[in-house]
């Protein structure tokens, strides 16, 4: 599977050190996830003491992570050596449904 390092993404609109010389379009990876019982559980009690939820940041994190790795792959598929203009974006479908998408604008950089 190819895909696109870390550091050829930015949320700017132009990567330092390079010059975009084509714009692709838009790159998505999109996961959607829900909370097993067992996690809900955890997630209950760790609320009664407060403090980090560790249960649901690692969630989150995990969902984060797995929905830019998509948005890389997709990027790489369309061609693309970089992503600039890089954003995340969280809908919840239904109690305990999380949409997570990344989303930025595909694009071919040479050095400057």
């Amino acid at each position: 599977m190819t895909t696109i390092p870390h550091n050829m993404v930015t949320t700017a609109f132009e990567l330092d050190a390079y010059k975009v010389v084509k714009n692709i379009g838009i790159s998505r990876g999109i996961i959607v996830r829900s909370r097993s019982i067992v996690g809900s559980i955890g997630a209950g009690l760790q609320t009664l003491i407060g403090g980090n939820i560790t249960i649901l940041t690692e969630l989150c994190e995990k969902t984060r992570e797995d929905a830019f790795d998509l948005m890389l792959t997709h990027a790489a598929e369309m061609g693309a050596n970089a992503v600039i203009g890089f954003k995340y974006d969280t809908t919840e479908l239904m109690q305990g449904v999380t949409e997570v998408l990344a989303y930025g604008t595909a694009v071919i950089v040479e050095p400057k």
